[in-house]
């Protein structure tokens, strides 16, 4: 039932999650030699730290080599990107044509870059260019606490998507799974495979990550640690054997996909809708309400039927559970299945919302830890509550004096705090030791 609710969900990304505008995507690759991806995005939003970008049309920008020889030029399409295809691998510098911005516009930052050859570690170097409105006012304090806040939410409901799991199988098995992280680095993977390579639908593509996340799942049970389990593995060798399995699955992605961030088009570039102080894309909308809905489900699932009281039973004193019938192996499986799809979904949300590239899900392990641990380790309601706050604090830090590329520190401040003054977590109860 489950894992019918999350299809369901992501399903309704088709409708409910159609672009803004149609977009034609920019080329991806090049047929031979190697090439220089070029974006220029507008950051409408930079006086509260948000983010939110959109894309311009119309720029030029131009690539010259060593000898400064031009080499190739060309213009941004409407998803303000253009694709410029060089012979092999060199010297080159890339310059934006600042004459062909929108007059509203300035460049933030450099017009220019200097590429060696170690430069192209893949054959497409993505480069970004950034902008930012010259006629645009401050923000007050109340509307930059509000887009901080709904950004919050929206990062908090997706790391309460993939915290579930990771908190039920160390509740039902006291399995610290390090590689949970990868799981959610694959399902956004596969959305882009099926649905950018394979150019399948999106909402088939993401039906078809969050099934093969589950199967995942059931294979990494059934084939690892299933069989660990029955040996009498200890869980320290077995955390041992997570670590070690996330950092071959992140190489696996690293080697098959590049270590550049891949978009997915048809969602990647869309104009931004005011909400009163809030800037809002109908993508992030998107992914915030079906987060919401995928979030009651599985608190309903939990408690109103049988196998979710099965599952809180077995996570709370397995022995116990297995003493009054409950299969406790049955329980675990679909916990692996289930926790794996939705740490699949919300891999397929944050690829949707930042990105995707092969360490996504690692960095967003330790924020999935701390949800878990301040909410509660092996409850999923806690995994719920915990994950949901620590997004809110993250983004909102940034409001007090925290650089944007160190917002996550606070969080991991958060996880130290509460398993010093309150181990069990919000949710969890305190129990006796020895």
């Amino acid at each position: 039932m489950l894992l019918l609710t999350v299809i369901l969900a992501v399903a309704a990304l088709t409708s409910a999650g159609q672009p803004a505008t149609a977009q034609t995507p920019a080329p991806t690759t090049c047929e031979e030699g190697v090439g220089i991806r070029a974006r220029v995005q507008n950051q409408s939003s930079d006086d509260a730290g948000a983010g939110t970008r959109e894309p311009i049309e119309g720029v030029e920008v131009f690539v010259v080599d060593g000898d400064g020889n031009e080499v190739g030029r060309g213009t941004t399409d409407a998803t303000g990107i253009v694709l410029i295809c060089l012979g092999e691998r060199g010297d080159y510098t890339v310059t934006l044509v600042e004459d062909t911005l929108p007059d509203d516009f300035a460049l933030a930052g450099e017009s220019e870059f200097t590429l060696d050859e170690s430069s192209f570690t893949t054959s497409i170097r993505s480069l970004n260019f950034f902008t930012g409105e010259s006629s645009r006012t401050s923000l007050t304090f109340f509307e930059k606490l509000a887009q901080r806040t709904a950004d919050g939410l929206r990062l908090g409901f997706i790391i309460a998507i993939t915290s579930v799991g990771l908190s039920l199988i160390f509740g039902t098995t006291g399995l610290t799974n390090f590689a949970h992280g990868e799981l959610v680095t694959f399902g956004a993977m596969m959305a882009y495979l099926f649905g950018e390579t394979l150019e399948i639908p999106f909402g088939i593509a993401a039906v078809i990550a969050v099934v093969l996340g589950g199967l995942l799942g059931f294979v990494l049970n059934e084939g690892l640690f299933a069989p660990l389990r029955r040996r009498g593995t200890g869980l320290v060798s077995q955390m041992v054997i997570t670590v070690g399995l996330a950092i071959l699955m992140r190489n696996i992605f690293l080697f098959q996909f590049g270590g550049d961030f891949r978009f997915l088009s048809d969602y990647n570039s869309q104009i931004a809708w005011d909400l009163g102080p809030i800037a809002v894309t109908a993508r992030d909308f998107t992914i915030t309400v079906l987060s919401a809905i995928v979030l009651v489900s599985v608190a309903l699932v939990l408690q109103r039927t049988r196998l979710g009281k099965a599952t809180r039973a077995v996570s709370d004193n397995g022995d116990l559970a297995s003493a009054t019938g409950i299969d406790t192996a049955k329980i675990i499986r679909l916990v692996w299945i289930s926790g794996a799809a939705l740490a699949s979904l919300g891999g397929i949300f944050r690829g949707l919302d930042e990105g995707i590239n092969p360490d996504m899900g690692g960095s967003l392990l330790f924020l999935m830890f701390a949800g878990v641990t301040l909410g509660g380790l092996g409850s999923a309601y806690g995994a719920l509550i915990g994950g949901i706050l620590i997004g809110v604090f993250v983004e909102i830090s940034t409001l007090f004096g925290v650089p944007t590329e160190l917002k996550t520190v606070p969080a991991l401040v958060v996880l130290i705090l509460v398993l010093l003054v309150r181990p069990q977590g919000i949710m969890g109860q305190r129990q006796r030791v020895g």
